[in-house]
């Protein structure tokens, strides 16, 4: 038999499950200017998805709740991609709903004059899963965009030098193809302006594209890293396969005071305490 409490929070789960369309449509409304019907459509499954997890995380054990976040990640990554969306957007909308249900919360609690112990524990966990949330989308985001990295995707990327945001403070650049002289210089100037331009913390450099390092792409990489870091900006090295690692030991090429990771997962995860 249900306790008291355990009562008052199922009809906090129902009141948020009773507006899960509102609020979609309310998010919806919010972006009818910023994203076309289709996309505006696309998302509306998602978000209600999205409150639905959010919604029974009041009740149920967090253990299944990030069960469920997990799988929700992979598949609003795939959802972006084909949308074409960046992953910045999908985390503005994770934190549009920690206000709208927070502040449901709130009201309910006042309702059922909660202890502030009892409000404390209920949004303590709250905020967990959706800490969660972004962690999973980050982390998915990541690995499904190294492995779209396709073919025909590779002239693009040597060409671009691109910078993709997947936070608000961290950024990845994908290096595809041989550094040379005139290209480590476009790629420092767009690293330094496209970096202080988003507002970065820190950028993943992703090494799984460059066929050879030797000493002298390694000198180019390390203006890059030192230029950044002038500007306030920490880089991370992922992508150094064994055979470019086992290369730069015999030529002698030391990396000494740079975060360094077999995957971009890896570094994510590492820094996912900097993830706003």
């Amino acid at each position: 038999m249900k306790s008291a409490f355990e009562v008052c929070l199922q009809e906090i789960v129902d009141e948020v499950t009773s507006q899960k369309e509102s609020l979609a449509q309310q998010r919806f409304d919010v972006d009818v200017n910023t994203y076309s019907p289709y996309v505006n459509s696309a998302l509306r499954d998602w978000r209600e998805n999205l409150i639905s997890i959010f919604a029974q995380s009041i009740f149920t054990s967090l253990e299944d709740t990030y069960g469920e976040l997990k799988s929700w990640g992979s598949e609003s990554v795939n959802l972006l991609v084909n949308l074409e969306l960046p992953l910045d957007i999908a985390v503005e909308e994770v934190r549009f709903y920690r206000n709208t249900i927070g502040e449901i919360i709130k009201n309910e609690a006042i309702k059922h004059e909660f202890s502030i112990s009892e409000f404390y524990d209920i949004i303590s966990r709250f905020d967990s899963v959706v800490d969660r949330a972004v962690h999973w989308l980050s982390l998915s985001y990541s690995e499904t965009y190294a492995a779209r990295i396709t073919a025909a995707e590779l002239t693009a990327l040597e060409l671009s030098i691109p910078i993709v945001r997947i936070t608000e403070r961290i950024g990845i650049l994908p290096l595809v193809g041989d550094i040379d002289t005139k290209r480590s210089q476009e790629l420092m100037e767009k690293a330094l302006k496209h970096g202080t331009d988003l507002g970065l913390s820190h950028i993943i450099i992703d090494l799984s594209g460059v066929p050879i390092i030797d000493t002298m792409v390694a000198n180019h990489l390390f203006k890059v890293i030192d230029a950044l870091k002038l500007v306030g900006i920490e880089s991370i090295l992922t992508g150094i396969r064994p055979e470019i690692a086992q290369t730069m030991i015999n030529l002698g090429i030391k990396i000494s005071g740079i975060s360094t990771f077999a995957s971009l997962h890896n570094a994510v995860k590492y820094l996912q305490p900097n993830i706003e």
